[in-house]
Formats: structure tokens, sequence, C-alpha cells
């Protein structure tokens, strides 16, 4: 009995740390959502509308290579 409530305690601390919810996630995820929008409006043809949304994926990574070129870093 005792060890199923000490299991039961361990489970319970175990659920509660995985859930955590941060702001940066979710604007993150409009981020992308925008992104995507963005280039799929303004492609011609139907492979660049999945390149678009590669680029939405990788948009943060493309955006800091160009900062740093433009820094010179």
């Amino acid at each position: 009995m005792a060890d199923q409530e000490s299991s039961n305690k361990h489970n319970h601390k175990k659920w509660k740390s995985v859930h955590h919810s941060t702001p940066s996630g979710a604007i993150y995820g409009l981020g992308i959502l925008g992104v995507a929008v963005y280039y799929i409006q303004h492609a011609a043809n139907f492979w660049e509308g999945i390149l678009g949304i590669i680029k939405a994926i990788f948009w943060p990574a493309i955006l800091l290579y160009h900062l740093f070129a433009m820094l010179r870093l």
C-alpha cells in the first residue's frame, strides 16, 4: 500500500514537471504560421508553395544568418 502511494506521488510530480508552457512557443508558432501564409500567397506554382512551407519552418535560422552577415559576425 505504501509503495503504491509513493508511486502515485512520484507519477504526479513527473506529470506536473512535464507541463511547462511558455509564451515564446506560441509566438514562434504564430511566426511560422504567418510566414507560411505569406510565402504561400506569393507562390506562383505548387513547388514554390512547398518551398515556402520549408522556409517557414526554418525562418529563424535564415533570419539570424542574414543578421550576422549584415553585422559581419
